[in-house]
């Protein structure tokens, strides 16, 4: 396996909304967590704003994760921030 960085790439995402799913006894079990491009209702003149960079270059951004991982449940809020890095992975 060759090491690829030239297809490697970091986005940065917020979460927009989470969607729980309660089992028939109402504990969430499950959750739809909707993700979003970064941006910025006013960036500085100068353009120094990370978050204006990844809005630059990645303008729309729409991720949506189904999680049933116990450990994770309740964990992601909106408007919690995270980079997303995108490695290419063995087929």
């Amino acid at each position: 396996m060759s090491n690829d960085t030239s297809r490697t790439m970091r986005a940065k995402v917020k979460v927009g909304a989470v969607t729980p799913y309660p089992n028939a006894s109402g504990e969430v079990t499950q959750e739809i967590l909707h993700f979003h491009g970064v941006a910025a209702t006013k960036y500085p003149a100068d353009g120094s704003d990370e978050d204006n960079t990844f809005a630059k270059f990645s303008p729309s951004l729409n991720l949506q994760l189904h999680l049933a991982n116990p450990a994770l449940i309740g964990r992601f809020k909106p408007g919690d921030t995270f980079y997303i890095d995108f490695t290419p992975a063995p087929g």
